[in-house]
C-alpha cells in the first residue's frame, strides 16, 4: 500500500468577493499548489473535487470537469458532495485511490461562491444541507440548530456563553496575520457578549461569515514523490469517516458528536497513533460550541472539558494543543466546499514549518484535521504526519 504525500498545496484568500466564479476561485488555488509542488499538470490522473451549492450559487452542476479545466488539467474529474465536508470527503477519496496503487498523482480540493446569494440567499441555500420535511420546513436554521446543541451542552456539562467567547478571541487572534483570512482583526470576549444574538446562546462573534474562496492539494504516491524527487515531508496518513441521523430530533445526543468520533477512531487507528500523539488539529469550528464538540470527540479533550479549553489556555496558540491556528471557519471563513481541503492545506504548512503561525508548532510532528457535515451528519478526519 502506498504511503500518499502532499506533494503541493494552494489556497485563495477567503472572503467576500461575489464577483468572482468559482471557477476562478479553483484556477488559482490550483496554480498555487502545482507551482508549490513542482508537479506538471500533465502528470494529474484525476481530479476530486468538493462543492456544495453550485447549482444554487451559480446555476452550474456537473462542476467536475469544468474544474479540471479550469485548473489546466486533462483528467477524469468527480465532484464530492457532503454538505460542508465535501471536499474533506473528496480527500478521503483521494487518498484511498493512491493508496490501492490505482492512481500516483491527483488534484483534489473544493470551492465554493457565496456572498453573491447574499445573506438570506445564502442562509436558505446552507439550509438544504438539513432535513427538508422535519427542520427546513419548520423554519430551522444551522444557527438555531447549533444554538440546540449549545443550549443542551450546557445542561448536560455546565459552562455558558463567555466560555464560547473564549474561542471566539482566540481563533480571531490566530487569524490576525494569516493573509489569507477573511477576518483580520482582533475581538474581546465583551465584543462576543455584547454582539448582538443571532440564536440564543449564540451570537454574531460565535457565527463563522458566508465567504468565497477555494483550496486545492496536490497528493502523490510515495513512489512518484521518491521518483521526482520531490521535497514532500507531510503525508496523510490516517482517514475516517461517520456518519449520524440527519435531523436533530432523530439523534441520540445533541451535545457529543457520535459522527466525529467514529471518524476520528478509525483515522487514528488507521494512522496507528492515538490523541495524545496529537500536537495541532484544525478543526470545524462553524460555532463556537462546534469546536468544543469536535475536541471532545477527536478525544483532544475529555468530555465535559472542551467547553473551558481556550479559557484556560489549552488550545491558544502557545497553548499545550494549539486549535485553529489558521483562525477556523469562525475567522479564516468557510467557504463551505473548499473548507475540508483548506484544513489539509494549513496543517501541511504548518507541519512543513512554511505557515505563518508554525512558530507556535516549531516541533510538531502530527496534526489533525476535522471536517462536518450539515450538523454533523457527516465527518471526515485526516491525520497528518511528517514523515520525510
Amino acid at each position: 500500500m502506498s504511503e500518499v504525500r502532499v506533494a503541493g498545496v494552494g489556497l485563495t484568500p477567503f472572503g467576500n468577493t461575489p464577483e468572482r466564479t468559482g471557477r476562478d476561485l479553483f484556477a488559482e488555488a490550483s496554480a498555487a499548489a502545482f507551482d508549490d509542488g513542482d508537479v506538471p499538470r500533465t502528470d494529474v490522473e484525476g481530479v476530486f473535487y468538493g462543492n456544495f451549492m453550485g447549482e444554487l450559487a451559480e446555476h452550474q452542476g456537473h462542476q467536475g470537469p469544468l474544474m479540471a479545466e479550469a485548473a489546466g488539467v486533462h483528467a477524469p474529474a468527480t465532484r464530492y458532495e457532503a454538505a460542508c465536508a465535501s471536499s474533506g470527503a473528496a480527500v478521503r477519496e483521494a487518498v484511498k485511490r493512491i493508496r490501492t496503487g490505482e492512481n500516483d498523482v491527483l488534484l483534489v480540493g473544493g470551492a465554493e461562491r457565496m456572498t453573491n446569494l447574499g445573506t438570506a440567499g445564502a442562509t436558505e441555500a446552507l439550509a438544504i444541507a438539513a432535513d427538508d420535511l422535519w427542520e427546513v420546513r419548520s423554519g430551522m436554521t444551522f444557527p438555531g440548530a447549533y444554538a440546540l446543541m449549545a443550549q443542551a451542552y450546557f445542561r448536560e456539562f455546565g459552562g455558558d456563553h463567555e466560555d464560547l467567547a473564549h474561542i471566539a478571541v482566540k481563533n480571531h487572534e490566530n487569524a490576525l496575520p494569516n493573509e489569507k483570512a477573511q477576518y483580520q482583526r482582533a475581538i474581546t470576549v465583551e465584543d462576543v457578549i455584547e454582539a448582538p444574538t443571532v440564536s440564543t446562546p449564540l451570537g454574531l462573534y460565535d457565527s463563522c461569515p458566508i465567504s468565497d474562496g477555494a483550496s486545492t492539494v496536490v497528493l502523490v504516491s510515495d513512489e512518484y514523490a521518491r521518483d521526482h524527487g520531490l521535497d514532500a515531508p507531510v503525508a496523510i496518513t490516517g482517514t475516517g469517516q461517520g456518519g449520524d441521523r440527519m435531523a436533530l430530533q432523530d439523534r441520540e445526543y445533541l451535545a457529543r458528536s457520535p459522527a466525529a468520533r467514529i471518524a476520528g477512531e478509525e483515522a487514528y487507528a488507521d494512522a496507528g497513533c492515538s490523541p495524545e500523539d496529537v500536537d495541532v488539529a484544525e478543526v470545524h469550528d462553524c460555532f463556537t460550541i462546534a469546536e468544543v464538540l469536535a475536541i471532545e470527540a477527536l478525544d483532544l479533550e475529555p468530555v465535559g472539558e472542551g467547553i473551558t479549553a481556550a479559557r484556560d489556555g489549552r488550545t491558544i496558540a502557545d497553548g499545550d494543543r494549539p486549535i485553529n491556528l489558521s483562525g477556523g471557519l469562525k475567522a479564516k471563513g468557510h467557504p463551505v466546499g473548499a473548507t475540508g481541503a483548506s484544513q489539509i492545506v494549513e496543517l501541511t504548512q504548518l507541519l512543513r514549518g512554511d505557515h505563518v503561525n508554525s512558530e507556535f508548532v516549531s516541533d510538531a510532528t502530527v496534526g489533525v484535521a476535522h471536517n462536518a457535515g450539515g450538523t454533523v451528519a457527516s465527518a471526515l478526519v485526516h491525520v497528518l504526519e511528517v514523515v520525510e
